[in-house]
Order: C-alpha cells, then sequence, then structure tokens
C-alpha cells in the first residue's frame, strides 16, 4: 500500500483520506479559468489571495499554483515569465496561510527558487524529463508528482496512440520513478499522476481511470486531475468548461472510490462536501 503520510519540508500530507488539491493557474490562457485572476493584463495578488483564502476555508488541503499553461495547443512560457508569476504569489501564500503549496512546474530554475521561497511540493507535468528538472528536484529535498504525458502540450491531442495506454503508462512511471531514485529522491517522496487528458483520447482516458487501482498498487500515492477536462465535456455532450461541475465531482468520488490518494481540482467546496458524504456513508456501513 502506498504511504499514508508525505514528509513536506515542516509539514506532514495526511493521505490516510483523500486529500483535495485546490488549482490556481496563474495564467491568461489555462483552458478553464486563464485569465480570473487577471486585472486587464496584469495578474491581480489581492483577487488571487481572495481566491487561495476561499480554498482553504472551502476545504483544501494543498494549494498547486502554475505559471505555464498546458492545455492542449497551448504555447510555451518563458522561464523568466514563469517565475514572475510564481514566485510573488508564492511568497504571499506561505507569509498569510498555513497551508502546503504545491507548484506546477516542469522549469528547473522554477524548481529552485520555489523550494527557496517555501514551496512544499513539485508538481511536473513532464515528469522531471525537461533540462535540469530532475537534478533540480532532487537537490530540493520535496515530494515530487511524476505525470505522464505524450508529447507536449502544443501537440498533445494531435492524434494520440497507444498500443496498450495502461501498460505504457505504468511503464513510463516506473521508468521515471527509477530515475527519481537513482538521482536520490526517496521512493516514499514520489507521487504517481497517469496524466488524464494529456495526449490521450476520451478511451485512453477511461481505460485509464478503470485502472486506478494498478497505478495504485505499483506502491505510490496516485494523484487524479480530471476537474473540468475536455474527457467530461464529452461524456457530457458540452464544450462549455463551466456545465462540468457535477460531472467533475463525480469523477472525483469515484476516483476516492477506487483509492487515489490525491484530487486535483478547480471547485474545491462542491468535491469536499461529495467526499465527506461518501466517507460518511463508508463509515455508517462498516459500523
Amino acid at each position: 500500500m502506498p504511504a499514508l503520510r508525505l514528509k513536506c519540508r515542516d509539514k506532514v500530507l495526511d493521505l490516510s483520506r483523500p486529500a483535495i488539491m485546490g488549482i490556481v493557474n496563474l495564467t491568461p490562457d489555462s483552458f478553464s479559468d486563464g485569465g480570473q485572476l487577471y486585472a486587464g493584463s496584469r495578474l491581480s495578488q489581492s483577487k488571487t489571495l481572495v481566491a487561495i483564502e476561499k480554498m482553504l476555508k472551502d476545504g483544501a488541503d494543498i494549494i498547486d499554483i502554475g505559471g505555464e499553461s498546458t492545455r492542449p495547443g497551448a504555447a510555451e512560457v518563458s522561464e523568466q515569465r514563469e517565475l514572475d508569476r510564481v514566485l510573488p504569489i508564492l511568497e504571499l501564500i506561505v507569509s498569510r496561510f498555513d497551508t502546503l503549496v504545491s507548484v506546477d512546474t516542469s522549469t528547473a530554475a522554477v524548481m529552485r527558487e520555489a523550494t527557496a521561497k517555501g514551496a512544499h511540493l513539485i508538481n511536473d507535468v513532464r515528469g522531471l524529463r525537461g533540462d535540469g528538472a530532475l537534478d533540480a528536484a532532487a537537490q530540493s529535498g520535496l515530494p515530487v508528482c511524476l505525470m505522464h504525458m505524450q508529447n507536449q502540450p502544443q501537440t498533445m491531442q494531435l492524434e494520440p496512440v497507444y498500443q496498450d495506454v495502461v501498460a505504457e503508462v505504468l511503464t513510463f512511471l516506473a521508468g521515471r520513478k527509477q530515475a527519481c531514485i537513482e538521482a536520490g529522491i526517496a521512493a516514499d517522496q514520489i507521487i504517481f499522476d497517469p496524466g488524464f487528458g494529456f495526449g490521450k483520447t476520451l478511451t485512453h482516458n477511461l481505460s485509464l481511470f478503470n485502472a486506478i487501482d494498478q497505478f495504485i498498487a505499483s506502491g505510490q500515492p496516485v494523484l487524479v486531475g480530471v476537474s473540468r477536462k475536455a474527457m467530461i465535456g464529452q461524456m457530457l455532450g458540452t464544450e462549455r468548461s463551466s456545465q462540468r461541475l457535477i460531472g467533475s465531482v463525480t469523477m472525483a468520488v469515484l476516483a476516492a472510490q477506487r483509492g487515489a490518494a490525491i484530487l486535483r481540482v478547480h471547485d474545491v467546496l462542491e468535491t469536499k462536501q461529495a467526499i465527506d458524504i461518501w466517507q460518511a456513508i463508508t463509515v455508517k456501513e462498516q459500523d
């Protein structure tokens, strides 16, 4: 069984129940909420702090901040722009809130600077394959979340192909885990993310979702991030991300039932309430 407690600097993340990771995109172009924290062309620190405070009150266990959009077709972001978006907000969160902060980045410099500013976890959609990323993550001493993505955001949804998507993603993550261990990252500091929507069709995504137990059997905690994604829109027949709330919450509960340790979501309150109801019923059944 995966570890139920994750050491995050001076804090411990309890994974004996599903942890809720609130998404804070510091970008103008993310697929669901891009630009919502901006005032004109500038990222608003006051709007961002209000949004984070609400997530924490609603029950978020982790705040995940990112300065690069990785939606399908997203343009690359310079290292300096990513630093300029992430570091000031990270400093504000650490100084004002008693919470775990995850930094969603594939950039070695952002990993190093975020570690120095007090980040608690590195969340990399590219599985620490970028230049210097593996070394930066190892030197940080922080837990890492390794995600699978076929190709890059600009091309990942252009006819993704697999012979066996579950086997291939498991093999990829096992290889990245081994690379992490060889770099000095302890096995009990590694989280797996199958990468729903990152170079996958709806069929691929559903195959991975139904195989969550296989990822858990690998021995690593599993993060599931399906919130508001196109896969939900495809199942519901809607292209509007704002109409994917019920689908997102439903899939979060199903992921938790399958053993997911961390749920990465936009809608913290609704997800927390749904998980609370599921757990209350589960406890009652056990009694």
